[in-house]
């Protein structure tokens, strides 16, 4: 019992370490307080902000491939900007690696990174 509770405790301390988000605060944006980060907006491109927004934080996670995803990362960046106060993201790039360092990787026994870059920003309420 003793070892299956230590190999528990260990692989939680792994898998727990996989993905990095971390976040840049931008200009002089004001500190609100942090929103349930399910309540975060995802855009793909600042053209599709609907409304006047500020811009809080460039967030950048760094995660491995073997034990995550595009949308863990996405998950990540969510709740880092929700608890700055940010309301919504504009996602950037990802960038994985190639199959050959995927290869490479597995082989030698080291993780290969998928990196991501987004925005997190504060969209204003509308007037009415």
């Amino acid at each position: 019992m003793k070892k299956f509770l230590i190999i528990l405790i260990v692989a939680i301390f792994i898998f727990s370490a996989c993905m990095s988000t971390k976040a840049v605060r931008l200009g002089e944006s004001i500190s609100r307080p942090a929103i349930p980060w399910k309540q975060i907006k995802v855009y793909l491109s600042a053209e599709q902000v609907t409304g006047k927004y500020e811009e809080v934080a460039l967030l950048m996670t760094t995660a491995d491939t073997i034990w995550t995803s595009e949308k863990g990362m996405w998950n990540s960046m969510k709740k880092k900007a929700a608890k700055m106060g940010a309301n919504a993201i504009i996602l950037d790039a990802v960038s994985e690696p190639s199959a050959g360092a995927k290869v490479a990787g597995a082989f030698l026994g080291i993780g290969t990174d998928r990196k991501g870059k987004a925005v997190a920003i504060f969209i204003y309420p509308e007037e009415k």
